[in-house]
């Protein structure tokens, strides 16, 4: 094992890459596209097919159990480390607006070599943006979205790593995009998953995320210890989260959306219309936006060029509700989906931009002073000039140790 604090070295490098991926490279509908890596292609053939874990725990009817554990032959086969355990898994979630049973897919991974004493401690990464449909799934890739690599680090560094796709991405079932309760209970059961996939993991573990990601992790952290009582979870690193969107709605209505909030609006529209029937596209579409909307939705790398030239086309007018009865249904929704809820479980450390052009830097800030009032421990950053995915994420690596190291955390609410 590396010293103390090369271990933190190395470790903060994947961290960082964690940050900078989830916030950035995972993004393909607000912006930014997947556009391959040494990773080679998604369609890409695995040397193997996959076949079922060995030991895994397969059944029951509670949150977390497995349906069903499968060798992770594409990131295998890639990252040519058989030094790591992989596996694909389907468990059972929780749907946060209506409390039904789910069934979720993501990854989940274990150092190879024996465990410490009292089991890995785990890393709960949770994603950012990779699209609606089922195949935008992290675990359905070689690289899982970009994370590939810090995945391995992680491994590397003595953590056990799970990997949730969230609802409706890697299986059906829809995917409510910006829905950070039903994320973050797709978190929470995806280390309940990891713990029965392999032994030897150990019941501690940090929820860390980024963007869409940092909203599903401080979701995690206010529902845990009523949902999962039987894991410790230590904290929780939210980094540009997307906390609370109920603001691009007013900003659609004074056709103020900046052009990066312009496809993250027409993603919360095709998510929102498809669970929720009542609320129509066409009220929120017009133009370019009409004319592209199906394929500015699409997570396929091969047409990220096409993609990039088309989001130049739209603008803010595209997007003006048609009705007020219109926009204002559309803020229930996100209202019902945005935090905080409740009292926070564990410390919870947010990193963001005063610049954020997708996540105006007013939301979070407002989103922080009503979780400091609900209760919990928690700690920020502000930083001048930054935006969605350029926030120095330096501190959070020290933050997230001292976690595991059981140190006491700093709480700068009132």
């Amino acid at each position: 094992m590396p010293t103390a604090p090369s271990r933190r070295r190395a470790l903060w490098i994947g961290v960082a890459v964690a940050a900078v991926l989830g916030l950035v490279v995972a993004v393909s509908p607000l912006g930014f596209d997947v556009v391959g890596s040494a990773w080679g292609s998604r369609s890409d053939e695995a040397r193997d097919e996959p076949v079922p874990v060995d030991g895994a725990r397969l059944g029951g009817s509670e949150p977390g159990s497995l349906v069903s554990a499968m060798t992770l032959s594409k990131f295998m086969a890639a990252a040519n480390h058989p030094d790591v355990r992989a596996a694909r898994v389907v468990y059972r979630s929780t749907n946060g607006d209506t409390g039904a049973q789910t069934t979720v897919s993501g990854a989940v991974f274990t150092p190879g070599r024996p465990p410490p004493p009292g089991g890995w401690p785990v890393i709960a990464l949770a994603h950012g943006t990779t699209g609606l449909d089922e195949e935008c799934a992290p675990s359905l890739t070689r690289d899982l979205w970009g994370l590939s690599q810090p995945v391995l680090n992680y491994l590397a560094n003595g953590y056990a790593v799970a990997l949730p796709d969230y609802q409706g991405l890697g299986e059906e079932g829809g995917h409510p995009y910006m829905d950070s309760k039903t994320a973050g209970l797709n978190v929470i059961d995806s280390v309940r998953a990891l713990r029965q996939a392999f032994p030897g993991v150990s019941d501690r573990w940090l929820a860390f995320g980024g963007s869409q990601g940092g909203g599903a992790a401080w979701a995690a952290d206010e529902l845990a210890s009523a949902y999962a009582p039987e894991l410790n979870l230590v904290g929780a690193v939210a980094n540009s989260p997307a906390a609370d969107l109920t603001g691009v709605v007013t900003k659609a209505q004074d056709d103020a959306l900046t052009p990066d909030q312009m496809p993250l609006f027409l993603t919360i529209v095709e998510s929102v219309a498809r669970l929720h029937p009542d609320v129509d596209r066409g009220d929120f579409r017009s133009d370019a936006a009409a004319t592209y909307w199906v394929p500015l939705l699409s997570c396929n790398p091969d047409t990220s060029t096409y993609r990039a030239a088309q989001k130049k086309r739209l603008t803010p007018s595209d997007f003006a509700p048609r009705t007020p009865a219109a926009a204002d249904r559309l803020r229930a929704v996100l209202s019902g989906w945005a935090l905080p809820h409740g009292p926070l479980s564990a410390p919870l450390s947010v990193d963001y931009g005063a610049a954020d052009t997708f996540v105006d830097a007013q939301w979070t800030t407002d989103a922080i002073a009503r979780q400091c009032a609900l209760g919990g421990v928690m700690q920020w950053d502000l930083q001048p000039g930054k935006g969605h995915g350029d926030v120095d994420i330096a501190s959070q690596f020290t933050w997230l140790a001292d976690r595991f190291a059981g140190k006491p955390a700093v709480n700068q609410c009132p």
